[in-house]
């Protein structure tokens, strides 16, 4: 488990560098009292680890820009990948300030060429484009949805393709979550794209998408509470929380209508690493809630995650020793 004393930790992901594990995670002071002002205070935080659940805190990797910037209210989730040339492309989530206590999502990177230390490119590189997504002006979502960007390289061979949490320009309120898609030859310049899926599969947003295999079989990973997913969704009576939508390539199509819910929306933002040891699919969560209903904010110890024969996907139980511990 990997938790700070004196800071929440949430969103987080990961890059296995061939050596070591690399943690990168969002947090903020407790000093703030109330977890809910963490997310204008959030910074990019970085551990290490040889085994993903032993975790030895390095440094920081971004902060807030000063004002005026696309990222002077705060830094959020993204991705890590490593370019042809060696060099390392941080893909993350800036956040500025609109009126109404409402915020604008735009994406920017940075490179590094250690894992360690960071410099930021001028950005942002992708911001909303109305031709197919909806923005603040919309007047129909508390904020300009366009984050938690994931990169990876394309299947044969031709650039690299983002997905973006975002929100379709068309369709109710509450249901207009999709995967949103952008394209690049270099990592560098971005050309924006329409969604890899369709709103009205239940979910007013995706949230942290994450693509990836996971014993032996592609998936689509991301997140959203009962109280963003769809009134029809609602209906069933789902608690939210992490959800995974099985798919025919990692660019879809993605059977988002039909995801199954893996955990509780006492945990979020669920990512999937392939286990360097033993090539099993380990996953991790972290603790949004206790069983009081307080926010926790720490990552839990890895879950190896399989199939069970009616095609549904199994998290293994935490050990014992892992409740209560942090590294």
């Amino acid at each position: 488990m990997f938790g700070l004393p004196e800071a929440w930790v949430w969103d987080f992901w990961l890059v296995d560098d061939g050596q070591q594990y690399h943690l990168f995670f969002l947090y903020a002071s407790r000093a703030l009292k109330n977890p809910s002002a963490r997310h204008y205070r959030a910074s990019v935080g970085h551990a290490v680890s040889d085994d993903l659940d032993t975790w030895e805190r390095v440094t920081d990797a971004l902060v807030r820009s000063d004002a005026p910037a696309f990222d002077d209210l705060a830094t959020w989730t993204g991705s890590t990948v490593r370019h042809p040339d060696g060099r390392w492309f941080m893909f993350y989530t800036g956040g500025t300030a609109a009126p109404s206590h409402s915020n604008i999502q735009t994406i920017g990177y940075a490179t590094s060429d250690d894992l360690l230390s960071w410099e930021k490119a001028p950005g942002p590189v992708l911001a909303v484009d109305r031709t197919w997504y909806e923005s603040l002006a919309d007047g129909l979502w508390h904020d300009e949805a366009f984050r938690d960007p994931w990169v990876l390289p394309d299947p044969d061979g031709d650039g690299w393709h983002m997905l973006i949490t975002a929100r379709a320009n068309h369709g109710p309120a509450d249901d207009r979550g999709v995967v949103g898609h952008a394209w690049s030859a270099d990592l560098e310049t971005w050309e924006l794209r329409e969604p890899l899926s369709s709103p009205g599969q239940g979910f007013a947003q995706l949230e942290a998408v994450q693509t990836a295999v996971v014993d032996g079989r592609q998936v689509l990973v991301f997140s959203c509470r009962a109280r963003e997913c769809s009134r029809s969704k609602r209906a069933t009576g789902t608690t939210g929380g992490i959800w995974v939508a099985q798919s025919h390539s990692p660019l879809g199509p993605y059977d988002v209508a039909g995801a199954q819910l893996l955990t509780d929306d006492q945990h979020y933002v669920g990512k999937f690493i392939d286990d360097r040891a033993t090539g099993e699919s380990m996953f991790l969560a972290f603790r949004y809630y206790d069983e009081r209903g307080q926010f926790v904010g720490e990552i839990e110890s890895p879950r190896r995650a399989t199939w069970d024969c009616d095609g549904v996907l199994r998290l293994a139980s935490l050990p014992v020793q892992a409740e209560g511990q942090s590294s």
